[in-house]
């Protein structure tokens, strides 16, 4: 299974001119359809006066989840296009929102098309790209003598502890890879005692 993707290590900006309308492009690293909600949202907070927030994303290591829209704008103007240089740059877990000001002039289709294309495209050129893994999080419960044999699981994965909680009964959120996630969830299930669930 193929797990590993390209996405951005922080947001990003662009800006594109033309005939007085404004096209700032903001890009973000996203990791679900909630986080691109709440973006959204803030954004239409921030650009309140602007006339149009168009975006489009693109989730998961598969790039299955994703969505263009035009908010708007005539059909295919300008989510498809923002779609394709998130595509084109092979990113997934980005959300790309393009902010218009209308400058009083109309750029038709085909001028909007390239408005939208090349400001997404300057946002993503102004990115820091970096490439990672889908992970999924074990919850992971034993009882206190267990703990040696779950901490050297940790450490010969090198798994990453999110959240613990050490007391008669210890509770640990661990990070691990998503191709890993079947081995891994077996080696602490075969330790007596030990409880694993998955969140994906």
């Amino acid at each position: 299974m193929e797990d590993t993707y390209r996405t951005l290590a922080s947001p990003s900006e662009g800006l594109y001119k033309e005939k007085g309308s404004k096209f700032i492009a903001l890009a973000y690293p996203v990791y679900s359809e909630e986080e691109v909600k709440e973006v959204l949202a803030g954004l239409r907070k921030q650009y309140f006066d602007a006339r149009h927030h168009c975006y489009a994303y693109s989730l998961g290591a598969d790039k299955s989840r994703y969505r263009a829209n035009d908010d708007g704008e005539p059909n295919h103007s300008a989510g498809d296009p923002i779609l394709g240089q998130i595509r084109s740059a092979d990113l997934s877990n980005v959300l790309v929102v393009v902010v218009r000001y209308f400058g009083g002039t109309k750029l038709g289709v085909s001028g909007l098309i390239n408005a939208y294309k090349t400001s997404a495209a300057e946002a993503l050129a102004q990115a820091t790209i970096i490439e990672k893994h889908e992970t999924a999080l074990l919850q992971v419960h034993f009882a206190y003598p267990q703990m040696n044999d779950v901490m050297s699981l940790v450490k010969e994965y090198a798994l990453s502890v999110k959240e613990q909680q050490f007391e008669l009964d210890c509770r640990l959120t661990l990070e691990v890879r998503k191709k890993l996630q079947e081995e891994v969830s077996a080696k602490l299930e075969a330790i007596d005692g030990v409880e694993v669930t998955v969140d994906l």
